[in-house]
């Protein structure tokens, strides 16, 4: 379906620009006839013109819709108005043509949830699970506080970890870069001339003149694999649940990261488990769907069987302890809000215990980056030094003067 670039007037007289997909120009008029505007101008757009992430929509935006949608909501004004308003005042052209599908959509007779279904690349599982939510639940502006702030969270998060892993990001590419250069132009001459000393070669250099050798005759190979690597992982994932399951068992499990990544997801579930509860939908229903929030195969599994254990009886602690995935102190504030029948405020005291507890762990992973890539960096010169020295001091040192 083309996509059209528009200049249409409202019913106030506001001149309003956008862009629209539609099958022709007639359908571009009554598609922007429903929105109450008259086409003025247009012209045929194409699709992906916008390079480099230009009128992309990030993160930031995302807060500002879910910020601005829930100012609107807790004021009264029903979606459709509140949606209108933020259509008019959207400068991104990209996330206003969003919106405006969103709004036909809803005016096609789709609730909320699922017209923002229709953007999957844009609103995640997590986002139209939590609409689902209130719109079960009729605290929709509190769901809208609750996804400002999660979303907020986030971005600080990404913010924080991007500027700790700049440093030693840049140093491991200059690092590897003059490794390489080394490996592949210096290193050869040097253990030609080692070679022709006629001394014994011990193992350290074999291994050097090994892994120059490779990197003289394959080097493509060596830059390629990162790549092809990630994109063969990402079509697995994408493709095969099997493959899902199984990387996302490892990423929990991962050295420093893997710890963190679990308890942002088991923190995502039980703030929004504890929203659900306290909004009055039941257990079950709480459960199935808080599930999708954790974005985590593996632990959506282990949430099924827990949930599965709950409709046949078994209490909440017992059926998560069983699993065998959560760690014992969610399993214990189940219990404390299972004995004093305030399950939501136990759960918020897990979320509130995790997010601090992630935050620290940001904050020390800087550190402990920088002391690992230093330790990386002594010994690699290490080994050089030794393959390199070694050699000719053995030969230096049978020699009779």
């Amino acid at each position: 379906m083309p996509l059209y670039q528009y200049k249409a007037i409202d019913a106030s007289g506001k001149f309003i620009s956008g862009s629209l997909d539609a099958g022709n120009v007639n359908d571009l008029e009554l598609r922007l006839e429903k929105m109450d505007m008259d086409l003025v101008t247009f012209k045929q757009k194409e699709h992906g013109r916008d390079l480099f992430g230009r009128n992309k929509i990030g993160r930031r935006d995302l807060i500002n819709f879910s910020f601005y949608l829930e100012q609107l909501t807790r004021a009264g004004v029903p979606i459709l108005e509140g949606l209108a308003d933020l259509r008019d005042g959207e400068e991104n052209p990209t996330f206003r043509d969003v919106i405006t599908g969103l709004i036909e959509a809803i005016e096609g007779g789709n609730s909320f949830s699922q017209a923002l279904a229709l953007y999957p690349k844009i609103f995640d599982e997590v986002f139209i699970s939590l609409v689902k939510v209130g719109e079960r639940s009729g605290r929709m502006s509190t769901v809208l506080v609750d996804i400002t702030e999660t979303l907020k969270w986030q971005d600080e998060l990404i913010s924080k970890a991007r500027k700790i892993m700049m440093y030693p990001a840049v140093i491991g590419v200059l690092v590897l870069s003059v490794v390489m250069f080394m490996m592949i132009f210096v290193v050869p001459d040097i253990m030609g001339a080692i070679v022709a000393l006629g001394g014994e070669i011990p193992l350290e250099t074999r291994a050097l003149m090994a892994t120059s050798d490779f990197l003289v005759n394959f080097w493509y190979v060596v830059l390629a694999a990162p790549f092809v690597i990630y994109f063969v992982i990402t079509y697995f994932y994408r493709t095969s649940s099997k493959a899902r399951f199984k990387l996302d068992g490892v990423a929990l499990k991962l050295p420093i990261i893997g710890h963190v990544n679990e308890k942002i997801k088991i923190s995502r579930f039980t703030r929004y488990f504890s929203l659900m509860f306290a909004s009055g939908i039941t257990v079950l229903d709480a459960i199935s769907l808080s599930k999708a929030v954790v974005s985590n195969s593996t632990l959506e599994d282990g949430i099924e069987r827990a949930w599965q254990q709950i409709s046949e009886g078994s209490s909440i602690s017992e059926a998560f302890k069983n699993i065998g995935i959560f760690p014992p102190l969610v399993i214990r504030m189940l219990r404390v809000g299972e004995s004093s029948g305030q399950m939501d405020k136990s759960l918020n005291n897990v979320s509130y215990f995790f997010d601090r507890d992630i935050n620290d762990s940001i904050d020390k992973l800087g550190p402990t980056m920088q002391t690992a890539m230093m330790a990386t960096i002594g010994t690699i010169v290490l080994w050089l030094a030794l393959s390199v020295l070694g050699p000719i001091y053995d030969t230096i040192s049978t020699i009779d003067f």
